[in-house]
């Protein structure tokens, strides 16, 4: 599946990060981060008060000697990091708001930003619930390989996530500014082309906070994956775009209504896919990718909004019968 300079770096990294882990006597997303720092700083192995001890040192360097012979492009180093994060999470399980997003939907995410700008514009991408960052950096590192001027923005609240997402960032030698603060504060951002987010799913604890947005409930803790569709839509240009993962029932729910306003007052819903039943353990946990654009002179409610199920992401005919319908579909309404 992966080529066989990414399977040789996967173990060799793999091994230098249990040791660093068992020497350091930390966790493994610590020790992958400690990892990765070694990298960066010309494969040295950092030692403060002894540790990691003299013959473990001795043992990472030799991996580190072998790993300089590897040479990786930035899309490699991120599939590398992902594998790597994977296996981390068997062993130290992520809760779901902080797992990866899998390349698979990634991917889709890469394809729709294809579509929705043209080849030639320098694009600014913001992901407000950036996590590890794995979705910001798909989608940088597969539009730089298809020669496209990119930079990104993320934001979140967890500095260890953040800390992996900014380790990454530097490893793959991408143009990302990352900010530590709570997405739905008050950001120093200037506007973007687009938004994207896997989004995380929950309540938003701070009530007060959540009543300066539409989709602020009166009582009780309010949606954050709706508040965070807002904040983020108010960080993108007039007529920009958002792709957000979600829920597949988001207009179902019990704060649904709140989410009807804001796409009636603020924004235009677009389109809504669907994503393959294989990739979710329960028809409540499925989710989709929702498409909406912010108003402005340049953009309208399309006359028919993009309905699509994606039977599976495993099958080439059924994946380019959804590239077919979707550019069908936006030659007649974008």
């Amino acid at each position: 599946m992966f080529p066989e300079k990414i399977e040789k770096a996967f173990g060799l990294h793999l091994e230098a990060i249990q040791l660093l882990q068992n020497a350091l006597k930390t966790s493994f997303i610590e020790a992958y981060i400690e990892n990765v720092e070694n990298v960066l700083d010309e494969y040295q192995v950092r030692v403060m008060d002894g540790q990691p001890d003299e013959v473990t040192t001795k043992r990472i360097e030799g991996l580190y000697e072998a790993l300089q012979e590897i040479s990786l492009a930035p899309e490699e180093i991120r599939k590398l990091s992902q594998l790597l994060l994977l296996k981390g999470s068997k062993s130290e399980p992520l809760q779901p708001n902080h797992q990866l997003t899998p390349d698979g939907i990634g991917f889709l995410f890469v394809y729709l930003l294809e579509q929705l700008f043209p080849a030639d514009k320098a694009l600014t991408l913001f992901d407000p619930a950036v996590g590890m960052g794995n979705l910001l950096l798909t989608a940088l590192t597969n539009l730089r390989l298809a020669k496209r001027s990119v930079k990104g923005f993320g934001v979140d609240i967890d500095e260890t996530l953040l800390a992996v997402a900014a380790a990454d960032t530097q490893w793959t030698q991408s143009d990302v500014t990352l900010f530590h603060q709570d997405a739905l504060q008050d950001l120093l951002l200037d506007p973007v082309d687009a938004v994207l987010s896997d989004l995380p799913v929950g309540y938003y604890p701070q009530d007060e906070q959540a009543q300066n947005f539409l989709t602020g409930v009166a009582e009780g803790h309010s949606y954050a994956h709706h508040l965070l569709i807002e904040q983020g839509m108010k960080y993108t240009k007039e007529n920009g775009f958002g792709l957000f993962l979600l829920p597949a029932n988001f207009l179902e729910s019990e704060q649904g209504p709140q989410l009807k306003k804001l796409f009636t007052e603020k924004m235009y819903l677009q389109g809504i896919i669907q994503l393959p039943d294989e990739l979710f353990l329960s028809k409540a946990s499925q989710k989709s990718i929702i498409l909406v654009q912010n108003h402005g002179a340049k953009s309208q409610q399309v006359p028919e909004v993009l309905v699509a199920k994606l039977a599976t992401l495993k099958d080439p005919v059924k994946i380019t019968e959804f590239f077919t319908q979707f550019e069908d579909w936006k030659a007649s309404n974008l």
